[in-house]
């Protein structure tokens, strides 16, 4: 005799798309990429407005100017972060490569008399060292980046007061080339309003050649309204960032470099092979693996590349600050990176985030910390508002993402 098996449950009938409401549809016809800005920013424009409504001074031209140069070291290092997220990995020693590196120029170009680029040189020598030795340990034996980069924290903090000595602080002139880069260099009014025209054109050349080349494939593709609608947005946000800074210093040195390295990034990790690389192992590394994914190299990479990033911001501190100590790149560079790079929209699990990330993330930290500064709050207060900026940007995403889902 067969046995009888219960008959399976009816399936619920999925709802069409006509009967959700209209914003949700509108949501998922939004680019994924572009979805992942959009929390982050509407997160930022309201501590702005938050902060100027209790104090007007936090939207003052010079107090601005102040955010983006304190935003640049902090921001190089979220950007390396960025890419070790994207690959599903973690580096938490990023204060402490940085804290060396600035401890690294300090002490060989005013105790030593080494010249200031060779120093630099030297301190990116190691970060690609320390890049190149967490790669190896965590792709060839296998070790958690966590408890690796831990590991590495506590090494290369002991590393940084033995290379600082008895003393623990070390001043640079401000003669040097590196303090007036970092603090006193800015851009001519006529240079940035440069820049504003040659990335307008730069981006509208972009959008044109992607049409283009959609067109040849036969894809669909952005009408040309919307591509100068595009376009002019972002050449009347430059103009106003332009002209609302030159009401104080203008635009320091350091930003122009961290802007143009999120640029760079934003395009290898989009136009690139290694790029697609760095998302396909972040997404399914063992997918990737099966497609013939160079992973080992792909992650050893990315690494390197947090590292190096890690000791750049270290020495744009240094310049910035005059000195190295041995607070230098404590516990809280590496935590206000990794939430600048989580609050800009990157994922822990890998495979979801852009260079942008860094950039958005860390005007959020940066504003956060500036304006309750400006209200007189302490250290234990900005920590906590940064904790619920950070819950509150993942709660908009993850809300978002799902109003999108069939």
């Amino acid at each position: 005799m067969i046995p009888a098996f219960p008959a399976a449950p009816p399936r619920r009938p999925v709802p069409p798309a006509e009967s959700d409401p209209s914003w949700t549809r509108l949501l998922r016809r939004v680019p994924d990429r572009e979805l992942g800005m959009a929390p982050v920013i509407c997160v930022l424009l309201l501590i702005w407005a938050v902060f100027g409504l209790l104090n007007p001074a936090f939207l003052s031209a010079e107090n601005l100017v102040n955010l983006t140069l304190q935003s640049a070291p902090t921001g190089v290092i979220a950007l390396g972060v960025v890419l070790v997220l994207l690959v599903g990995q973690i580096d938490l020693s990023v204060g402490s490569v940085s804290g060396l590196a600035a401890s690294i120029v300090a002490v060989t170009t005013v105790l030593h008399g080494w010249p200031v680029g060779l120093a630099i040189a030297l301190a990116l020598g190691v970060g690609v060292c320390v890049g190149l030795g967490y790669g190896f340990l965590a792709t060839r034996l296998g070790l958690p980046s966590f408890v690796l980069t831990l590991a590495g924290l506590l090494v290369l903090a002991g590393v940084q007061l033995r290379v600082l000595g008895p003393s623990g602080s070390v001043n640079l002139p401000f003669e040097s080339w590196l303090v007036r880069f970092a603090q006193q260099g800015f851009l001519p009014p006529a240079a940035a309003w440069g820049l504003v025209a040659c990335a307008t054109a730069a981006s509208a050349a972009a959008q044109l050649r992607e049409r283009s080349r959609r067109a040849r494939a036969e894809l669909p593709r952005a009408s040309l309204a919307r591509v100068l609608l595009r376009t002019g947005a972002l050449a009347a946000l430059l103009s106003v960032i332009v002209a609302y800074l030159g009401q104080g210093r203008g635009i320091g040195y350091p930003v122009v470099l961290f802007v143009t390295l999120v640029v760079v990034t934003d395009v290898l990790l989009r136009r690139t092979r290694w790029g697609r690389s760095v998302r396909a192992v972040g997404g399914d590394r063992r997918s990737a693996l099966l497609v013939g994914v160079p992973v080992r190299r792909t992650t050893v990479s990315c690494f390197v590349a947090c590292s190096t990033l890690a000791t750049l911001g270290g020495v744009l501190a240094a310049g910035r600050l005059a000195a190295a100590n041995q607070g230098t790149g404590g516990a809280e560079t590496y935590l206000t990176a990794i939430a600048a790079a989580v609050i800009g929209g990157t994922s822990l699990f890998g495979g979801r985030g852009s260079a942008w990330s860094a950039l958005v993330g860390v005007l959020v930290t940066t504003s956060i910390s500036s304006g309750l500064t400006l209200l007189d709050m302490d250290t234990a207060s900005r920590h906590i508002v940064t904790g619920l900026v950070l819950v509150l940007a993942l709660t908009a995403d993850t809300v978002l993402r799902g109003q999108r889902s069939p």
